[in-house]
């Protein structure tokens, strides 16, 4: 199996044992930060020094610095190439169309309702629930697995402190968030916690002030956003937007949010995303004055109303939730001059798009 129990202090080696010998370090670890990535995993793989260094954030920073950080796509698709059940594929520079390369199966059962992250150029899979059919009922997990884009690995990280499914879950500065969702009894929660990539630890903070399920969450200014979804303090979809500052522990409310939202992200500082009753209009929320504006979507390349957000290159990539024969992805510039917004690109998922990751590493 390509996964681990990660454990934090776990890979040791001497100080002073060189990662090239013959070369002072801070070159051998310039030359380490310049290699292509795809073949990182293999480098990794030379010794534990080096596999060490290439999942620290030093070497982040020292490929950014070098203009060698890469973008890659990853989509999470249901029946892939034909088959059964679910899987993550990645398509990288230089692959475009359905050429996608499959990643190793994740660990643990096939799951529903749970969350995905990017944090540190790797991708975190949360919580979530399985169908135990014998005894008919939803089992709720609280496991976390970790992806390394960079060394093509799995590994299981601390668990959270509280099982969860159908919750909002983001990256705000480093660390993520989990917030609210559906427990182990089935009861909805108010709950939220904090994972440190630093330390492995989950930690639980200020609570919503009721609890929701459904929504999404992302991060803006330096807080997070929690929109969409029901909470028990209303009837029907929330239009309410509750809005966590970490520097506070406190949460405060808005009221122009989103409803009933099928796809979303975050492209620079402004978030997009598309309302079930409006799906061919995109709807951007600018977080500096909180207002919003729309986008007319065209039905140039498809006339499909049910996407799976991407991005690319600081472009916003449409991708169909379901399989298109001929379909070309929508892609929308927002920093293109007016009429020149929309174009199309071949790039595409190999099946139905269930959700859509950029991860720059």
């Amino acid at each position: 199996m390509c996964f681990r129990k990660l454990s934090f202090g776990q890979e040791k080696y001497d100080p002073f044992d060189p990662l090239i010998p013959g070369l002072p370090e801070e070159i051998a670890k310039l030359c380490i930060a310049l290699v292509p990535r795809s073949y990182l995993p293999t480098m990794g793989a030379v010794s534990k020094a080096w596999r060490k260094y290439i999942r620290s954030k030093e070497f982040m920073a020292v490929r950014r610095e070098a203009g060698r950080i890469e973008e890659w796509i990853y989509f999470l698709t249901g029946n892939p190439r034909g088959k059964e059940g679910i899987q993550w594929e990645v398509s990288r520079s230089g692959l475009v169309g359905d050429k996608t390369k499959m990643l190793p199966p994740m660990p643990g059962h096939v799951r529903g309702g749970f969350g995905v992250v990017v944090v540190d150029g790797k991708l975190l899979v949360l919580a979530g629930y399985t169908l135990d059919e014998e005894m008919n009922c939803l089992a709720v997990s609280d496991e976390v697995y970790e992806y390394d884009s960079l060394l093509n690995r799995w590994s299981i990280l601390a668990k959270m402190n509280v099982a969860r499914y159908d919750f909002a879950c983001a990256e705000v500065d480093g660390l993520v968030y989990a917030v609210g969702g559906f427990g182990a009894d089935g009861d909805s929660l108010s709950s939220t916690e904090v994972y440190d990539p630093a330390t492995n630890q989950w930690t639980l903070v200020q609570s919503l002030r009721r609890p929701r399920w459904g929504c999404f969450a992302c991060g803006l200014s330096g807080n997070l956003y929690v929109m969409g979804g029901r909470s028990s303090l209303t009837i029907g979809n929330s239009r309410s937007v509750d809005i966590y500052a970490p520097d506070q522990d406190s949460w405060r409310e808005m009221k122009n949010g989103c409803v009933m939202v099928t796809a979303h992200a975050v492209l620079g500082s402004r978030l997009f995303c598309v309302e079930w009753k409006n799906q061919r209009r995109l709807a951007i929320f600018d977080p500096v004055d909180n207002s919003w504006h729309e986008a007319l979507i065209p039905l140039t390349g498809s006339s499909t109303v049910s996407f799976c957000f991407g991005i690319l290159e600081g472009k916003l990539f449409l991708f169909p939730s379901e399989e298109k024969p001929g379909y070309r992805t929508l892609v929308y510039n927002p920093n293109a001059p007016t009429g020149t917004e929309w174009t199309t690109s071949v790039i595409r998922p190999p099946g139905i798009c269930l959700n859509c990751v950029t991860i720059e590493a």
